[in-house]
């Protein structure tokens, strides 16, 4: 394996920056720079040379042998003073060592990967911890990175191991005498396995939700306040208002943090029977993306006035606009311009989108889920040949089956096809 040494901290000037060097020849690397190797685990003060003899900097040393680093191979960390020009010093440096070169993105967790140090749903949720940017994405990644989704899998493993081991059972004995019932044993213990797995397929696509972020349209009329609201609750202008009707001609995004929750808010154009045709290009974006969001605040002038599309959804809220031409303005109502009903607002949105958070597990990407309904579709087929006579052995291969698309969720088998759209999102130096 290549020797390969990167910035892990992030650039630009700091107090320290963090250069990592692993594989096998990191510590002649380091020493050659640095002096003497210091105790592994044990942080030395060294005085870093160049290759003329001259001052680089002082720094602090730590060796990870090999077998007990995060890469799982040879290990040096070099903490120094972090100015641009000192880091590049020490790359060019590093670089003109033998046996060494830069890191790829992603390459020292590429090393923890084939070293067996991390499992490969491991591997994505360091992925998602690092972009991170929400309380809720922060502990939804912290807990796949943990290996709680490594522990489900063995779980149903283990499972469905002991339901081919019963059907497995009548083939190698069909002429003994089995206990009765082997069979229907067999058949309930699919049938649990399959809704466990099923309660993971539907808590997945919340958790994808939380991963990616939820989008909340501002649904309503032309001149209903959409836009003035969106300005509200971004603190700046993020979008043109006029009083003339159909200002707002595509969708316009904007994210935000709403109780620790990631959340895109849509404004989108007025919903109007429109004869400008570039107005109509955007009435129909508008009304495409506020069905496809998993949450529409509509705007109304009268509470009977709701849009025919798009269609109301349970959670959906539905306020009246421009509460401030309004006297008394009604508890229902909200205005961008004055700030009334803005925080009984997104407390309703934080609370409706907290709620289906709470239903979410630990399978959190697209590829998890299509594991997850791969596996299904085997143990659904296993059932079914069970129920027809001599069709035992092919039930026993479906099960079979099932254990190895779950198995493909942490790296055991059919890594290599996902490996580079996995590590396409990591930074160089991890």
């Amino acid at each position: 394996m290549d020797t390969i040494f990167a910035l892990s901290s992030a650039k630009g000037k700091a107090g320290i920056a963090v250069i990592r060097i692993s594989g096998p020849a990191a510590r002649e690397a380091a020493t050659r720079i640095g002096g003497d190797c210091p105790c592994p685990r044990r942080a030395s003060l060294q005085r870093l040379k160049l290759s003329d003899g001259s001052h680089l900097d002082s720094a602090i040393v730590i060796y990870f042998p090999a077998g007990g680093s995060y890469t799982g191979e040879e290990t040096m960390e070099l903490h120094v003073h972090g100015g641009v020009a000192t880091v590049a010093a020490l790359h060019r440096e590093l670089a003109k060592c033998d046996g060494l070169r830069p890191a790829e993105a992603g390459e020292f967790t590429l090393q923890a990967l084939l070293n067996g140090k991390l499992s490969l749903d491991e591997v994505e949720g360091l992925g998602d911890l690092i972009q991170a940017e929400t309380e809720a994405q922060r502990r939804q990644a912290l807990k796949l990175y943990s290996g709680a989704l490594s522990e489900r899998v063995e779980e149903w493993r283990r499972s469905l191991l002991d339901c081919a081991a019963l059907i497995e059972v009548t083939l190698d004995f069909s002429d003994e005498e089995l206990p009765p019932g082997t069979l229907a044993q067999a058949e309930a213990a699919i049938a649990e396995a399959e809704d466990r797995l099923q309660r993971e397929a539907r808590g997945s696509k919340i958790a994808e939700r939380i991963r990616d972020g939820f989008e909340v349209a501002i649904v309503g009329p032309p001149n209903s306040g959409k836009s003035t609201l969106l300005n509200a609750l971004a603190g700046r202008d993020a979008a043109i208002t006029s009083e003339r009707a159909g200002t707002t001609r595509d969708v316009i995004e904007l994210r935000m943090d709403l109780g620790g929750l990631p959340v895109t808010l849509l404004d989108t154009a007025g919903l109007r029977d429109a004869e400008d045709p570039i107005e109509k290009i955007g009435v129909d974006r508008a009304r495409q993306r506020a069905s496809q969001a998993d949450l529409r605040v509509f705007l109304v002038q009268d509470e009977d006035a709701l849009p025919t599309t798009p269609e109301r959804m349970p959670g959906d809220l539905v306020l009246r606009a421009k509460a401030d031409l309004l006297d008394p303005p009604p508890k229902q109502s909200v205005s961008g311009k004055t700030g009334f009903g803005i925080a009984e607002m997104t407390d309703a949105i934080i609370r409706e989108l907290g709620e289906r958070s709470a239903t979410s597990l630990t399978a959190a990407h697209a590829r998890h889920r299509e594991a997850i309904n791969d596996a299904l579709a085997h143990l659904s087929q296993a059932r079914a040949e069970m129920r027809k006579p001599g069709r035992t052995e092919v039930a026993a291969e479906e099960i079979r089956q099932a254990i190895r698309a779950l198995e493909s969720l942490v790296g055991r088998i059919g890594t290599e096809q996902v490996l580079g759209r996995i590590f396409a999102g990591f930074c160089i130096g991890k």
